[in-house]
Formats: structure tokens, sequence, C-alpha cells
């Protein structure tokens, strides 16, 4: 009786063999025969340093019933996201389009390598691995989102809601066009004597609102900018802050250049106001490479003194944490303002502007609060003394840095001061 009942469970369990055999030869015969789905990554030209870049995933099912879909992107090794998985379904003859962000905190090259897609029925019983895009490259540039965006909020009338803001022009430049022939009502004052006695009849000199005056930015590339926040380094912030400025400065009709500077001088860019030049900009900040070195002023100022031969508008970006690294290098940044508009860009600490604003009941926390408030103290002492010795300063949160240089900027160009 025994014998008869392993005997049956046998003749079942084999029949349920093999139907299961059966369909799974059906599933694998389904999902294998011929090239029925298709996926497709989609990337922009270029991602924006520190911004949210979208990537673009199409998908498509050529199979007549519906499918299961398990997505596997392997992304950049720069973003250290090893867990990237998405799971859907896609009806028979149908496409389906998702996007997802990536938020890129380094200038560079990035490799993207597989799109895998794992393919199975209703039963997922088999799945087929399908692989597409491999090794697309796309680099990443200066936050060039940004500065669209700030060329937006610039003529916007609703900028004072992101910190920009409107300057009464309370005086303005002139530069010189062309000698002409003197007229009823030309000022005297303008007469060209040179010209008059050459031609035996009375030349004056026209002149016209400055509309091109010539800007740089001064990088500093040296250790002091290698510090992160929020995973972004000062140097970075600076790039990205330099662009948004180039871009609105241009945008004005002035002529922009720029320079780096650690313990050589590179990346010297003369200034220029052709429409094209942006582009030569955003390259040349693109391809900004460091070492971080300690950074030597004395040679920026000997390099400015030869190349920079014209008055003008120089925004120095770089960073001091003591007043006795400030005075250290006050010499040659006075010596800079001497024959230039001088505006030095440094950085508030914001981690140390938490802890000094953090209630405190321990021995060890308020010995750090103290210590903390003293580094936000040197700050503004900073402030001073560069004031006291006619440069102009910005102390800026990091995050605020490039929408304070454009204020900053427009301060200026109000004043009339370059």
């Amino acid at each position: 009786m025994l014998s008869f009942w392993f005997q049956s469970l046998y003749i079942i369990s084999f029949g349920l063999l093999i139907i299961f055999i059966g369909i799974l030869v059906i599933e694998i015969i389904r999902l294998f025969t011929g090239n029925k789905f298709s996926a497709e990554r989609i990337l922009p030209e270029k991602f924006s340093n520190s911004d949210e870049n979208e990537v673009k995933l199409n998908l498509r099912n050529k199979y007549e019933f519906l499918i299961h879909i398990e997505v596997i992107d392997e992304i950049p090794e720069q973003f250290q996201k090893r867990d990237f998985l998405k799971k859907m379904k896609v009806s028979g003859n149908s496409k389906k389009d998702f996007t997802y962000t990536l938020t890129p905190v380094k200038r560079g090259e990035y490799k993207f390598g597989y799109l895998n897609c794992y393919v199975s029925t209703k039963s997922k019983l088999v799945k087929r691995r399908y692989r597409f895009e491999n090794e697309t490259l796309v680099k990443v540039y200066p936050s060039f989102i940004q500065m669209r965006a700030l060329d937006f909020l610039s003529i916007d009338q609703k900028m004072s809601q992101y910190g920009m803001k409107k300057i009464r022009k309370i005086g303005h430049t002139m530069e010189f066009e062309q000698i002409k022939n003197y007229v009823i009502g030309d000022d005297i004052r303008t007469i060209n004597w040179k010209a008059t006695a050459k031609h035996d009849k009375l030349m004056v000199n026209q002149y016209q609102d400055e509309k091109s005056q010539p800007i740089y930015n001064l990088i500093d590339v040296g250790r002091v900018m290698k510090m992160p926040f929020e995973g972004l380094s000062l140097l970075d912030y600076s790039i990205n802050a330099a662009l948004a400025f180039s871009n609105i400065a241009l945008k004005k009709k002035d002529k922009v250049g720029m320079l780096t500077f650690a313990d050589t001088i590179e990346n010297f860019v003369s200034a220029n106001s052709k429409k094209t030049h942006l582009n030569t900009l955003l390259e040349t900040l693109y391809g900004i490479d460091s070492n971080f070195l300690v950074s030597d002023f004395n040679r920026l100022y000997a390099h400015s003194r030869r190349k920079i031969t014209q008055r003008s508008l120089l925004m120095m970006y770089t960073n001091f944490e003591h007043i006795t690294s400030l005075k250290r290098q006050l010499p040659y940044l006075r010596a800079l303002a001497k024959s230039h508009l001088l505006v030095v860009i440094f950085f508030e600490n914001t981690e140390l502007g938490e802890l000094a604003n953090k209630s405190t009941t321990k021995m060890t926390e308020i010995y750090e609060k103290t210590i903390a408030q003293e580094f936000i103290y040197n700050k503004q002492l900073m402030v001073k003394e560069l004031e006291k010795n006619g440069i102009q300063t910005v102390l800026t949160k990091p995050k605020d840095l490039s929408v304070n240089t454009i204020n900053k900027y427009l301060e200026i160009k109000a004043k009339g001061l370059l």
C-alpha cells in the first residue's frame, strides 16, 4: 500500500516537472527568439557642475506581450552610486521613457558603462539580459545652468527675490571715439590742438560713454581653495561664480579676461568683449587644474604689471583663514590696487557660523564656540583691513558667491568707480 502511494507521488511529481520544463522552454523561446527589446540612454551634450542634470532612458518593447524590466545603469564611478535599479512593466508593442538626475561636484570627464536591462515575462521564470550604450563619455563643465539662471534674473523684475540688487547709476566714464571738425556748441575743452595745427582748422575730440571696460577674474588655485563645502571645493565655487559673472559683464559690453595663480601663473586670457568670448572662458574654466600649492601673490603682481597694462577691474577669488595670512599678502594687494580697482572675494566658514550660534552647556562646547566666534571676528577684521587700504571686498558664504559677486560688479558700475 505504501509503495503504491510513493509510486503515485512519483508519477505526479514527474508530470509536474515535465509541465514546468515545458513552460520553461516556452518562456525561453518567447524571450530569446529575435531581439525584440531596445533601450537608449540620452545624455545632454555636457553636464553642469553642482547642478541636477537629467539622464533620459527610452525603452521599447517589441514583444507581443507585457514584460517586466529591471534597469541597471552603470553610472560613472565619480558618483559612487552602485545601487541604481529601476523596475517597471511595459505593455506589448509599446514604449516607456523615464528620467533620473545626477549632481556632479567636480569638473572633468565622466564615463558611463553599459545600460543593462533584464527582461522577463509575467511568470518571471526566465530573464534575458540586454546590454546597450557601452562607455559613453560626458564632460562636466562649470555651472552653466546657474549662469543662465542669473542671466535671466539680472533683467527680471523680481531680482530682489533672489538677492539681486537694483542700484541707481550715479556716475559714468567716457572713452575717446574720434577726432572731428569743431561745430558751434562743442565743448571747447575737447579741442585737439595738435590736430587743429595740422589741419589748420579747429578740431575736437569726440567722446562717448565708456561701454567696454576691462575686467579680469583672478582665481586662486592654491591650497586655501581646496576646502570643501557641501561637497564642492572653494575653487569650484569660484569657477562657477567667475562664469556667471563673466556672462553678465559681457552682456553689459565690458571686456572680460582671466588668469589662475598659485606657485605659477596659468590660464591667462586677455580681456575681450566678443560674443564668442564666453565660450573661450568656459573652456578655460573647464580645464583649470591644481596641485593646491602655496599661492605666490608677488608673482601675481609681477605678471599683472606686465600683462594687464590698462586700468581694470580685478575680481580676485581667494581665501584667508586668519588676519596674519592676509597681512603677509597685503603689500602685493596694495600694489595691485594702485594701478587697478581690486575686489578681494573670500569666504565665510559656514560650519563655524553654525557652531558660533549653537546653544552650549558643556565646557568643551563653550570652548569650541569661543574659537568659532574668534575666527568669525577675524574675518570681519580682514574686511576692515582691506577697506582701510582702499581695496573693495566681498565676504560671502560659498553658496551665495555668484549672486554677491554680480551685486558687487553692478554696484561698481553704477557708481562709476572704474
